[in-house]
C-alpha cells in the first residue's frame, strides 16, 4: 500500500529511511508549538486552544502535503508572520484577532485561486530578487527585535525610541545562554538544536523557582475560543489590503522557495530543472493556510525545516505523514508547552531571525539601484514594526530609483502596479 501511494523504490527510499527523515524534519520544527501559541495569545487568544490549533493546522497541512502533493515538506504556521499577526495588526493597527483571522483566510484563499489559475509563476519572475531578500532579511530583523523585546533587552525610551534594559536580571541571562546553546548545538548539527535550547531555558526558570513545573502530559485544552471565529467580513474593510497582500506576498514566496530549495537539495527537481506537481504542493500550502485560520493560527507555510529530513534521506510523502503524525501526539503535551516563558522562546525567535538575515548576502551590492530598495525594505519592517509598511516602501523605493536612473527596462508591469497601489494607500487610507 506504500509503495502503491508514495512510489518509493522509484524514489529511491525505504520506509526505514522516510520514517528517520519525518522524525528528523519533525525535531527540527516542533519548536512552533510553544513559539506560535506565546506569540499569538498577545493578543488576547486563548493559549490552549491555539496550541491545539497550531498542532491540527501543522497536521492537516503536511497530510495534504505528504498524501496529495507526494512531497517531503513540512507545514506549520510561519515565523514572521505570526509576530505580524499579533504585534502590527492587532497591536499596532487596532483590529480584533477575528477580523487578523479573516485576513489570513481571505490571503489562502486568493493563494489558492492564484494556484489554480497558474497566475503565480507570472508574479513570483515579476518581483526583483534584491525586493525577496530583502523581505525574509526585514522579516529576520522583525523578528529579532521581537526577541530582544520579550527578553527585556530592548526597551522603550522617550529620549531615543529605544534602549538597553537591564541584562544582569536572570531572564535575560538565561535568554541570552538559551541563544548561545541554540547556535552551538545548530554549529554541531545537533538534530532538534532550537527545541532543545527552548527546553533548557525553561527547565533552568523551573530550578531557580521562576516558573512552575505543571505536569507533562494531558487532555488537549478546548479549540473552541479560537475554532471558526475568523472575521471576514471585517477583513473585507479596504484598509486591510495591505495586510491582506503582506499575508499573501509572504506565504507565496517563502512556500515557493521552500519547494525549490528544498527539491534541489533532494534531487527532485525533472529534467528541465522544475518541480513536478508544483501545482499540488502550492495548492496544498494555500489550504493549509484556510484550515489553519478556520482553527485559530496564522498563515501556515512550507518550513524550510523540511530540509533537514531530506538530507536524512526522506524524498516522499511518507515523511510528511510521519510529521503530522507526530504534530496530532503533541497534542498531549499542553502543559509543558503552557509553562515556558517568553524569554524561553525568545532565543528561538533570535535563531530563526539570524537564518532569515542571511538573503542579504545574495544582494547586488555593487548596484545601488538593487541595494537600496532592498535595504529600505529590510530596515522599515523592524523601525514600522511591519512588514507590510516595509514591503509597501521597499517597492515604491525600487520603482522610483530605477526610474530616476534611467532603467526603465528594468521595472515590469507588476512591479509599477503593486508600487502605485502602495503610494495610493499611503496617501488615502493613511489620511483617512
Amino acid at each position: 500500500m506504500l509503495e502503491k501511494l508514495f512510489q518509493l523504490q522509484s524514489h529511491g527510499t525505504t520506509v526505514r529511511k522516510e520514517v528517520v527523515a519525518g522524525i528528523t524534519t519533525f525535531l527540527t520544527m516542533a519548536y512552533i508549538i510553544v513559539v506560535n501559541p506565546s506569540i499569538l495569545s498577545a493578543t488576547g487568544m486563548d493559549f490552549g486552544a491555539v496550541f491545539v490549533a497550531t498542532c491540527l493546522a501543522a497536521a492537516i497541512g503536511t497530510l495534504i502535503m505528504g498524501l496529495w502533493a507526494n512531497y517531503p515538506i513540512a507545514l506549520a504556521p510561519g515565523m514572521g508572520l505570526n509576530a505580524f499577526f499579533s504585534f502590527t495588526v492587532v497591536g499596532s493597527m487596532g483590529y480584533s484577532w477575528q477580523v487578523a483571522l479573516g485576513a489570513v483566510f481571505l490571503s489562502g484563499f486568493i493563494f489558492f485561486l492564484l494556484s489554480i489559475f497558474k497566475v503565480r509563476e507570472w508574479i513570483i519572475n515579476s518581483i526583483p530578487l534584491s525586493l525577496r531578500f530583502g523581505i525574509s532579511a526585514g522579516i529576520g530583523f522583525f523578528l529579532a527585535l521581537i526577541a530582544f523585546k520579550n527578553a527585556g533587552i530592548v526597551v522603550d525610551n522617550p529620549a531615543t525610541l529605544v534602549g538597553l534594559g537591564d541584562v544582569k536580571v536572570p531572564e535575560a541571562l538565561l535568554f541570552f545562554g538559551g541563544f548561545v546553546l541554540i547556535c552551538a548545538l545548530s554549529f554541531r548539527q545537533i538534530t532538534g538544536a532550537v527545541m532543545i535550547g527552548i527546553l533548557a531555558v525553561t527547565v533552568m526558570a523551573m530550578m531557580f523557582g521562576m516558573v512552575e513545573y505543571d505536569g507533562l502530559v494531558s487532555a488537549p485544552p478546548s479549540l473552541a475560543p479560537t475554532f471558526m471565529e475568523m472575521d471576514i467580513a471585517g477583513a473585507l474593510n479596504v484598509g486591510m489590503v495591505s495586510v491582506i497582500f503582506a499575508f499573501l506576498f509572504v506565504d507565496l514566496f517563502d512556500t515557493s522557495g521552500t519547494l525549490i530549495g528544498s527539491a534541489q537539495r533532494g534531487g527532485l527537481l525533472d529534467k528541465d530543472g522544475k518541480l513536478p506537481r508544483l501545482g499540488r504542493a502550492l495548492m496544498s500550502d494555500s489550504v493549509a493556510t484556510m484550515s489553519g485560520a478556520a482553527l485559530g493560527t496564522s498563515t501556515t507555510t512550507s518550513y524550510v525545516e523540511s530540509t533537514a529530513g531530506i538530507s536524512a534521506g526522506g524524498r516522499t510523502g511518507l515523511t510528511a505523514v510521519v510529521v503530522a503524525v507526530l504534530f496530532l501526539a503533541c497534542l498531549l503535551f499542553s502543559p509543558i508547552a503552557s509553562v515556558i516563558p517568553a524569554y524561553a522562546t525568545a532565543p528561538a525567535l533570535l535563531y530563526v531571525a539570524v537564518l532569515m538575515a542571511s538573503g542579504l548576502k545574495l544582494i547586488d551590492w555593487d548596484d545601488i539601484t538593487e541595494a537600496a530598495p532592498a535595504v529600505v525594505t529590510a530596515l522599515m519592517m523592524p523601525l514600522t514594526f511591519s512588514i507590510a509598511n516595509g514591503i509597501a516602501l521597499g517597492f515604491i523605493t525600487y520603482a522610483l530609483l530605477k526610474a530616476a536612473s534611467g532603467r526603465w527596462s528594468q521595472l515590469n508591469p507588476a512591479v509599477v502596479i503593486i508600487a502605485v497601489v502602495f503610494v495610493l494607500k499611503f496617501i488615502f487610507l493613511e489620511a483617512a
